[in-house]
């Protein structure tokens, strides 16, 4: 079994940076939990719908307020 030990005894020392930091805790989870993918693909598709989400409600926003100013310029050319 990898240990946190094992993973900083094979660094040079003074090279400790965050990235280096998460990419052997990485290493270090994958080895623990195994190889499987799904709970990856899972991650993958919750990710894609969070953005497919955020793009949504960005669009209906932009949109909305835009055709709100139509309708209003069009309801003032009628009133006058």
């Amino acid at each position: 079994m990898i240990g946190p030990s094992d993973l900083y005894a094979k660094r040079p020392h003074g090279s400790m940076t965050f990235v280096m930091d998460w990419t052997s805790f990485a290493v270090g989870l994958r080895a623990r939990l195994g190889r499987s993918e799904r709970g990856a693909s899972l991650v993958e598709y919750a990710l894609l719908v969070a953005l497919i989400a955020l793009v949504c409600i960005i669009a209906v926003t932009l949109l909305g307020t835009a055709a709100s100013k139509k309708f209003s310029e069009v309801a003032s050319g009628l009133g006058s």
